[in-house]
């Protein structure tokens, strides 16, 4: 049973065009899935798979103690596999087309105040290369709202300084362009002329950001670099890779930038998405008026 996710996951691949982190994680759910429904339900066929037995799955991971968003994305995993193989003849039927997504409660995205954010781009200041490369990285960041992913695929025809933006490739393969601003630009220039050039060695290639062996930063990379940097700024807060794409949007959105425009940097699809920034702006200015009214 293991060839038909894999049938699915070049599928995913090729034909629908989604992220390298989609297919992983596509990977990693249809193959705890299938060794459940091997091993626990016995099944060795995808036509005998039923309701039932993907209910018992469910209520497996629950009492593992996963969370609803982890459930909720296993669900969708599994749905989109089995309307694939019903689809593609390998099945008769679709044992998940009832099954319910529960609800997960919506949290609002941690953002650093514009002090914050301050003290963060402020932490790299220095002359060499890694200093250079680390302030252009979080000037990109914040003056884009582009994702980490996004930012350690970005290749040096990606880049238009003098034009002043970067073009991006986001989730399902969509193109967008993104201004980048005087702080960014001359920080992307200073690292493209003083610091790249050093860190490449003997490699060659066309991703923009590097480490010190010159190879294409990782995500995992960045997040390392990132909780130092914080550490240096000295933010208490609990900082994710997506914190700067966060506070970007929220801080546009709080000096009065249109949601849709706002949408459209972000590259989201639906509106909804973007809408929660509008909640996290409410719930500042909540905090604002009971710190600072006297009869709050």
């Amino acid at each position: 049973m293991l060839e038909h996710i894999e049938d699915f996951i070049h599928y995913s691949m090729v034909e629908r065009g989604l992220s390298s982190n989609t297919i992983e994680s596509y990977r990693r759910d249809l193959r705890q899935y299938m060794k459940y429904m091997k091993e626990v339900e016995q099944l060795s066929s995808i036509n005998a798979f039923d309701r039932n037995g993907i209910l018992n799955y469910l209520y497996h991971l629950k009492d593992k103690g996963r969370a609803d968003t982890t459930i909720a994305r296993t669900i969708a995993s599994i749905r989109s596999f089995h309307q694939f193989c019903l689809r593609e003849k390998i099945a008769e039927g679709d044992p998940s087309v009832h099954i319910e997504t529960p609800k997960a409660a919506k949290r609002l995205p941690k953002v650093l105040s514009t002090e914050e954010v301050e003290a963060l781009l402020e932490a790299p200041r220095g002359n060499t290369e890694l200093d250079l490369r680390n302030q252009a990285m979080l000037e990109v960041l914040y003056a884009t709202g582009i994702r980490v992913s996004e930012l350690c695929q970005l290749e040096l025809q990606d880049v238009h300084i003098t034009m002043g933006f970067v073009r991006c490739i986001g989730k399902g393969n969509k193109e967008r362009i993104i201004p980048l601003g005087s702080k960014a630009s001359e920080a992307f220039e200073k690292y493209l002329s003083k610091s790249r050039p050093n860190l490449m060695k003997k490699t060659n290639h066309q991703i923009v950001f590097v480490n010190h062996h010159g190879k294409p930063l990782t995500r995992q990379g960045f997040w390392k670099v990132l909780k130092g940097l914080a550490q240096k700024a000295n933010i208490k807060k609990e900082l994710t890779p997506h914190t700067l794409r966060h506070s970007f949007a929220t801080h546009l959105l709080e000096n009065g930038a249109d949601l849709r425009a706002v949408q459209e940097m972000l590259g989201h699809a639906d509106i909804s998405t973007t809408q929660i920034y509008t909640h996290v702006t409410k719930a500042r200015l909540k905090d604002v008026y009971a710190q600072y009214h006297p009869r709050a």
